[in-house]
């Protein structure tokens, strides 16, 4: 193993903003081509949907997915071309399974960013807009909130459960609206710091996105998957697969399924890593990963700085 152990995590929706990558887009050929590659996918110009938004636009689910999955591979292949050490390891939150898989070789680039697109759509039809809602919890064990979820959706007959387990102390809820309301304030009483109802247009990681994954197998179905160079931890259970037709099914069940972060986490430090390198934009999953385990030495290489400075450090 590398004498310094490093983990790669990939962020998923939510860290987008506009403008991001514009030094790393100036600096770096690779990262310019990549974006180059993702547009002629699509049909669409990603990069100056990137510089000029509105951020509104870069918030649909359908583009946010591809426009992230495309900033964290073309991070990747700036790390690659500036000699930047091999993680033993990689990670990625929600929808950056995705791009953890594809600088893992187990998909490709172009196949990633039209599979994605249509993962958004998916998502985004599965609930009609202004159904379904997210919210952060912070401060109540992880048992607690599963157990009130469970309670509101049998009291309400609706849907509501604990979709993102983040790190220990933060959680996010998802179902809808009224249950989630319900929640909120159950919570509150139930001693939560906060509750923060989030900026997003559908119910994630619940069972309402069951028609999502539906569409997501038959769209994945001919799609080439190749066994993993570098080992992925999935979110389903934050097991690491090699078997492709295993990676198939995991990526369809994520859809509707929660995000184990904590415990994905938990299982990269069991492989030995001590350096987690946030491979995106932002600084979202580095901050979750100090708070789930403080020794962790955690980097972000949006900036071109960071980056070449990351690359030498961790040689």
């Amino acid at each position: 193993m590398h004498e310094k152990p490093i983990a790669f995590v990939f962020p998923g929706q939510g860290s987008q903003q506009v403008g991001m990558l514009a030094a790393a887009y100036e600096k770096f050929a690779v990262v310019r081509d990549t974006f180059e590659e993702a547009s002629q996918a699509l049909d669409v110009n990603i990069w100056s949907l990137v510089m000029s938004g509105p951020q509104q636009a870069l918030n649909l689910t359908e583009t946010t997915q591809p426009v992230l999955l495309t900033c964290s591979v073309a991070l990747w292949r700036a790390w690659e071309e500036s000699s930047g050490a091999p993680p033993c390891i990689m990670a990625g939150h929600s929808l950056g399974e995705f791009s953890a898989l594809v600088c893992a070789g187990a998909l490709g680039f172009a196949d990633a960013v039209k599979l994605v697109r249509k993962r958004g759509q998916f998502m985004q039809t599965a609930v009609p807009a202004g159904q379904g809602a997210m919210a952060a919890i912070i401060g109540v064990e992880d048992s607690e909130v599963i157990r009130i979820c469970q309670q509101v959706a049998q009291e309400e007959n609706s849907i509501v459960s604990a979709v993102n387990f983040n790190s220990p102390g933060q959680v996010v809820i998802a179902g809808n609206v009224a249950a989630v309301d319900i929640a909120i304030s159950a919570l509150k009483e139930a001693g939560a710091k906060r509750a923060l109802p989030l900026p997003v247009s559908a119910p994630f990681h619940t069972q309402l996105m069951k028609p999502a994954g539906e569409h997501l197998a038959e769209v994945m179905a001919g799609m080439m998957i190749a066994s993993p160079k570098i080992p992925v931890v999935h979110n389903v259970n934050a097991t690491v697969e090699p078997d492709p037709e295993k990676i198939r099914t995991l990526l369809v069940e994520q859809i509707y399924s929660p995000v184990q972060w904590t415990a994905c986490m938990r299982r990269v430090i069991e492989a030995g890593a001590q350096h987690v390198v946030e491979c995106g934009p932002g600084k979202v999953l580095s901050g979750l990963s100090r708070r789930i385990e403080k020794t962790l030495h955690c980097y972000s290489l949006e900036e071109p700085e960071a980056l070449l400075a990351t690359a030498a450090e961790l040689k």
